[in-house]
């Protein structure tokens, strides 16, 4: 089951990819987001084609993350996702014309050395963690969206430029992951009991979602596609793992070779962001 989970990360992984960098394009080409006026930032993203697409496309993404979820840890699903960041350069170059610098491609390679490691210590994995303590849960998402809510409201209040969206990428990923513990609390109940649905984390789930919107929507108008994309997904998937490990328990190894291996798989995502250059020196897309 595990391997099956894994398997449909990937495709999540592919998939979302594909989502974000229609998104990319649909943001250039709409208006200045506002977070002083969401419902008009939300409906003239939606009036552009690309965004549109991006979203719909983003929605498949979703159902497969969510069944990764059911089937597989939540530090095992993140960090697989985080490895396909791989896919993004691949993507941004045949099929939307950007173009992808050494440092990309470096910094992308590291994550898919992530998600080999994390795909040799995960065999041993048996199940899905799904329990956690009230007291973690709560303890580790208000932290989580305190730091999320300071970096968007630093990224939106100084002038707009490639700092800024370094500053609302990380924090559209601070806050995905949020989500996704929240969700991955969700999938251990709901499917046994329906009504369990009606929940704080529901409610935390959409809050942390829609904050993820805005800040990424703004993001990619001030940052760039690569930068942007990068710094909020491994953003998310740190918290998300984090947020494995330290809520629901997810092992980091079964023995000391397991633990040194998951532990390289960590340290080469945080690399990545070290390695990557920041939105200002990023590639320029082709005309």
């Amino acid at each position: 089951m595990v391997q099956l989970g894994i398997l449909l990360a990937l495709a999540c992984a592919f998939v979302a990819n594909v989502s974000l960098l229609c998104k990319y394009r649909g943001a250039v080409a709409s208006p200045t987001v506002e977070f002083r006026r969401p419902v008009h930032s939300f409906a003239a993203l939606f009036r552009s084609r690309w965004w549109t697409i991006g979203f719909a496309i983003g929605v498949v993404a979703w159902v497969l993350h969510v069944a990764a979820l059911t089937l597989a840890p939540l530090s095992v699903v993140q960090m697989t996702i985080s490895g396909g960041l791989l896919l993004l350069a691949w993507l941004a170059q045949r099929w939307f014309g950007l173009q992808v610098g050494w440092r990309e491609w470096l910094g992308l390679a590291l994550c898919a050395i992530g998600l080999g490691l994390l795909a040799v210590t995960s065999l041993g994995s048996t199940g899905s963690s799904s329990g956690y303590s009230i007291e973690a849960m709560v303890s580790f998402e208000a932290a989580a969206v305190a730091i999320g809510a300071a970096l968007l409201l630093s990224g939106s209040a100084g002038s707009a430029g490639p700092s800024s969206g370094a500053l609302l990428g990380i924090a559209a990923g601070l806050l995905l992951g949020v989500a996704n513990v929240a969700i991955k609390g969700l999938s251990g109940t709901v499917p046994a009991d329906p009504l369990s649905i009606v929940s704080p984390w529901t409610l935390t789930a959409i809050i942390a979602g829609v904050g993820a919107f805005m800040a990424l929507a703004r993001g990619l108008q001030t940052g760039g596609a690569i930068p942007v994309i990068t710094l909020s997904t491994v953003s998310a998937n740190l918290v998300s793992v984090a947020g494995g490990i330290a809520v629901f328990g997810d092992p980091m190894g079964s023995d000391p070779l397991a633990i040194a291996a998951r532990s390289l798989a960590f340290a080469a995502v945080i690399a990545a962001v070290i390695v990557l250059p920041a939105p200002g020196r990023a590639a320029p897309a082709r005309a």
